[in-house]
């Protein structure tokens, strides 16, 4: 049995993207451990999980509310990236390709949000 989530294409987008974030962090100083990490690891993780959670029996209304969480939660990710590069913990081209990565995400949460 599958749940109705797991055929959308916005939710296995986020998903690969925390596990990305999840590797990512893995490179950060233990110092940042309970700060940046911690922070970008949650913000990642609640991006999918609002997506879940919006779309499984909920009406249209609802999932609209958590996609605009969703959608929250990757800007946050995003500034998490920006404070990462500000800190030297990633290199520039990470940084670019997770910023546009992120970029795209949103760009399909707002598209999707727009269908309902």
């Amino acid at each position: 049995m599958s749940f109705k989530f797991e055929s959308l294409q916005v939710w296995q987008r986020a998903l690969d993207l925390t596990v990305e974030i999840d590797s990512l962090t893995k490179l950060f100083p233990k110092e940042e451990l309970f700060i940046l990490t911690s922070q970008i690891k949650r913000a990642a993780d609640s991006v999918v999980l609002n997506i879940a959670e919006g779309c499984t029996g909920q009406t249209n209304a609802v999932f609209k509310n958590f996609l605009s969480y969703a959608l929250r939660s990757a800007i946050e990710v995003v500034s998490c990236l920006f404070i990462a590069k500000k800190r030297d913990l990633i290199s520039n081209d990470h940084f670019d390709r997770l910023y546009n990565e992120y970029q795209s995400l949103c760009k399909m949460i707002t598209s999707l949000r727009k269908t309902l």
